[in-house]
Parts: structure tokens; sequence; C-alpha cells
């Protein structure tokens, strides 16, 4: 596809689908390799990780926030992922006087999808590529001035250019040499960013963000002061929906409290652990977020957020109809 769009030009049918399958390389390729997941040779999965580069992103930045992410799941003020659509729309239920809270929050269950679609624009014309020291893992105190990051800048910038190149430049250089309305392409390279933006964002939204989600794992627990296991957190911060099938669309991502609870584990056998995980989980009375269909999570995810953009400061109640 990226073939085609380069050397044939670009069109609508062409953007949607180049936009998906850079998507759902995003969730299928660089995400377990960047895991280490990928191979259990490591050169395979440093190969397979550049290609967060090949869809507008960089591998380096996305391990320093995704594994940020999975230290400090949900936390308000250490999980780079909580703060990452600010100040646009709120993924954390902050109290009502909070400075990040502003008016419009109230709504943001109407725009969450409009905020969403523009992921890839963010993040192809992210200033942070030239220095490679993503902010939100910078902001708990992840060190990143150091040679192996000084090192790779270059490559990062270069990785990026030719992603520009490729993506927006030459449809646009094909448009002009044949004549053809700029316009038009402009808009294929919307459609493009839009399909990927919307592909991977919702999908990414769903796992930490549902109704009764933990949105607090370090807090203690009243009985005892003692602090939660991080493993009871992982699976209270995340949901799992579906099973076999949206596991191998997705790279086991519907499976994110599997994934949180064994991030080094190729994503294939997650649908094969699930059941023993539930089972577990049911044993020691901890909360497993699970629904059948990918619709019913992406319903519970814009509850959240009507409640999370209104300060409802809800608390958790039982997950009704739910393993």
């Amino acid at each position: 596809m990226q073939y085609l769009w380069v050397a044939n030009g670009s069109s609508w049918k062409m953007a949607f689908i180049l936009g998906i399958s850079q998507a759902f390389i995003g969730l299928n390729v660089q995400h377990d390799a960047n895991h280490g997941a990928a191979s259990r040779r490591p050169w395979v999965n440093d190969l397979l990780g550049y290609g967060a580069d090949l869809i507008g992103g960089s591998k380096w930045t996305w391990m320093e926030q995704h594994w940020t992410h999975h230290s400090y799941t949900n936390h308000f003020h250490k999980d780079p992922d909580a703060m990452s659509a600010e100040p646009m729309i709120l993924f954390t239920d902050y109290p009502l006087n909070h400075p990040a809270r502003k008016f419009y929050h109230k709504l943001q269950a109407f725009f969450f999808f409009p905020v969403l679609s523009f992921y890839w624009l963010s993040s192809v014309f992210n200033p942070q590529i030239l220095d490679l020291r993503q902010r939100g893992a910078q902001s708990v105190g992840i060190v990143m001035e150091n040679d192996f990051i000084v090192k790779r800048r270059k490559f990062a910038i270069l990785l990026r250019l030719i992603y520009i190149s490729l993506n927006i430049v030459a449809p646009m250089v094909y448009a002009y040499k044949h004549n053809l309305s700029m316009w038009a392409t402009l808009g294929h390279i919307w459609l493009l960013g839009t399909a990927e933006s919307l592909a991977l964002s919702v999908l990414f939204s769903l796992s930490h963000n549902f109704e009764n989600a933990d949105r607090d794992p370090t807090k203690t627990l009243k009985s005892n002061k003692e602090l939660v296991c991080w493993f009871k957190s992982q699976v209270e911060t995340s949901s799992t929906y579906g099973g076999f099938i949206s596991g191998m669309l997705t790279g086991g991502l519907n499976f994110q409290v599997e994934h949180h609870l064994f991030p080094r584990m190729s994503s294939a056998w997650y649908p094969f652990i699930a059941p023993t995980v539930r089972r577990i989980c049911a044993k020691h009375n901890v909360r497993y977020a699970y629904y059948p269909w990918v619709w019913q999570n992406l319903i519970s995810t814009l509850k959240y957020m009507h409640q999370a953009g209104n300060g409802s400061n809800w608390e958790l109640q039982p997950l009704s109809g739910r393993a």
C-alpha cells in the first residue's frame, strides 16, 4: 500500500486502506516487538519495533511513554497516557476544582471521537522527536538524557523525515506533476491520518477508561493501610473484550488485563491464559472487567468519559453482567 501510495498517487479508497494498514502495524507489530514479546531473539524485536516509525511515531519515544504507562497505570500524576489528551479531554476524574478541568469537559463525551481523530497529526508533527525525551515520562522523573538516546536522535529525525516524504510530500508531488487537485490530495492525506488515528486511539482508549476502572491504583486500603497489590491494580485498571478473533485483529490488545499482567508474553498466548486469569481473579475477589463485544466496552468508555468530564467522583460498583 505504501508503494502504491507513492507510485500511483493518492485516492480516497487508498487513503482509508493505508491508514487502517498503518494502524494494524501499530497494533500487531511494533507493540509486541517493543515489549520484547514478538520473538525470543532481541534483534528481531529491535527490527520490528521500527514499525512505530513506519506509521508516523517513534520507537524510542513510544517505549519511553509506554513503559512508564505500564509502571504507573491510571495514576493521574504519573501515567503519561492519563494526561495524553489534555487539555481537550480529561481521562482522569479530577475534582471539580482541579485546574485542568474546564467548562467544556462536561461535553467531552460528544467530541471524544473528533479529538481522537487528530492523534496522527499530533504524533507526526510532535517536536519531541528532536530530543527524544517524551514529556510525560520526563515529568515523572525518567532520565532520558544519556548516550543511548543522544546517539539515536539523528536516526529518529531521519526516519520521521522519510515518513513525511512518503506519506505527505510524495502524493502532493504526484498531484502537481499530473495536474490533479491539490485540495483533493490534502483530503486524502487527512483521511489517511484520521483512519489511522481512530483505529489506534479508540482501541487504546477502551483499555483503561471504562465504568468503575480503578483511577488511583496507589491508594491505601481503608482496612489495614497496606498498599494495593501491583498485580491487583493492573487488573482493576484494565479491561478485556472479545476473544481469539479480536486478539488476532488487535495484536492481543483486547486482552488488556492479560497484557498488563504479562507484558513480555507474546500476545498470541493471551486467549489461552485468559480463562485462568479470570478464575484466579474471581477466587481472590479481584475485579476483572470483561466485555464479550467491543461495542459494549466502547459504550462503557463513553459513559466513563461523560462521568469524568462532569467530575462525578463515582464510587466503585459491582460489574453486573460481567465476569
